[in-house]
């Protein structure tokens, strides 16, 4: 199974850096660069910047790391994405979750109280049939259209991967889509997580490529910030945050090594608080590009 490396940008990349990033990355042989949905920072809009960064290059894949989808209407996401698609074909990785990591951000997608996972589930079927059919009439709980039209159809089959780190979650991605980015899970958690989606898949008459599971994974310069340590100790108390993030490179490779060993292939790395950007783009080709198969 083919192992690749793809670059996460956070909150602190602001808009002018990002041209000098993605041609980095182009000229380097990065396989892939992620943009996160936070809406309250400096970070561009993830579909903005995936437009932008696809338009400046030619072989570079460009994913979302991840986006929200309740919220949105999912005829429209899947204008956007087909669009992108048309414009860079197979560059494309869309990766959709249920809900912001930030609980500031929530309001921005506004779904009926106590229905965001059933809008999840209705959203992902809508997409899906917007994305690879015609004249698509759909009456659901949430969504009423007819003669859905969204054009043009990508060449190839557009794959849609989920975020989610719970048992609702691992089935909701075996029953709907095509790949699993998870975040702060261990590797064990990450093994269960890969059987639990493909227990899911194969219940439901379907399956998820075996190559088709990542991981997000920060990697600090020797020594993780403290702000760094108390949002891991805020999102995994249960953790000690070097299960999580890796204070430094050789760190990061035993934790990869981990994941590969859990079954995962797929890896987006991104640099811990407070680690410049430009070094660490220099080492990340230097250190992961090697391990590409």
């Amino acid at each position: 199974m083919k192992i690749r490396f793809g670059v996460g940008l956070g909150a602190d990349v602001a808009p002018g850096h990002l041209a000098e990033i993605v041609d980095r990355l182009e000229t380097g042989g990065v396989d892939s660069l992620w943009l996160s949905e936070l809406v309250y920072s400096q970070a561009v809009d993830p579909f903005v910047g995936m437009a932008y960064a696809l338009a400046r290059t030619t072989r570079l894949k460009v994913g979302t790391s991840v986006a929200v989808l309740p919220g949105r209407h999912p005829v429209l996401v899947a204008k956007q994405l087909t669009s992108l698609a048309a414009l860079a074909p197979k560059r494309v990785l869309p990766v959709f979750g249920l809900r912001s990591a930030l609980p500031a951000e929530r309001d921005a997608f506004a779904v009926p109280d106590g229905k965001r996972a059933a809008v999840f589930d209705e959203s992902l079927r809508l997409l899906r049939a917007a994305l690879d059919d015609t004249g698509v009439t759909f009456h659901g709980e949430f969504f009423d259209v007819r003669d859905v039209e969204v054009l043009p159809k990508p060449i190839t089959h557009l794959d849609i991967w989920l975020g989610g780190a719970t048992l609702p979650g691992f089935r909701r991605i075996g029953r709907y889509a095509d790949g699993w980015l998870g975040s702060f899970v261990t590797p064990a958690e990450a093994h269960d997580a890969r059987l639990a989606i493909d227990a899911a898949a194969r219940a439901a008459g379907r399956g998820v490529p075996e190559d088709h599971y990542g991981i997000n994974l920060a990697v600090g310069d020797g020594e993780l910030p403290a702000p760094v340590v108390a949002a891991i100790h805020k999102r995994r108390p249960d953790l000690d945050p070097a299960q999580l993030v890796a204070a430094d490179w050789p760190a990061l490779h035993r934790q990869i090594d981990e994941y590969v060993d859990a079954g995962l292939t797929k890896f987006v790395i991104r640099p811990a608080g407070g680690v410049p950007v430009d070094g660490f783009l220099d080492t990340f080709v230097n250190e992961l590009l090697p391990r590409e198969n």
